[in-house]
């Protein structure tokens, strides 16, 4: 199943700045193959289920890895099943109707 998640993932007690456990994300992300945009406060991900949930999996093990003792974790999930849609289309029709 094809989807679209969102999510933010917060490194606990390790100080102020998560930048370089952000980082580390991000290039796990683009180890991945998946098509993913970062921002501000998190970062979309798009493909298979499983796929994607692995990943998500592997960041937070990398995170762990780096000596974050907890992690807190903010997923949205999106899926369809009448239409394949991809992040580009979503943020397409919206500027369309801008326009």
């Amino acid at each position: 199943m094809k989807t679209i998640i969102d999510f933010c993932v917060i490194p606990i007690g390790v100080g102020i700045s998560v930048s370089s456990y952000i980082a580390e994300i991000q290039k796990i992300l683009k180890q991945s193959g998946l098509n993913y945009k970062m921002h501000a406060y998190g970062t979309n991900v798009e493909g298979e289920w499983d796929n994607v949930f692995a990943i998500v999996k592997k960041c937070h093990q990398a995170v762990h890895d780096m000596g974050a003792p907890r992690i807190s974790t903010s997923i949205r999930i999106g899926t369809r099943t009448d239409r394949e849609q991809t992040m580009d289309d979503k943020i397409k029709s919206v500027e369309v109707k801008l326009a």
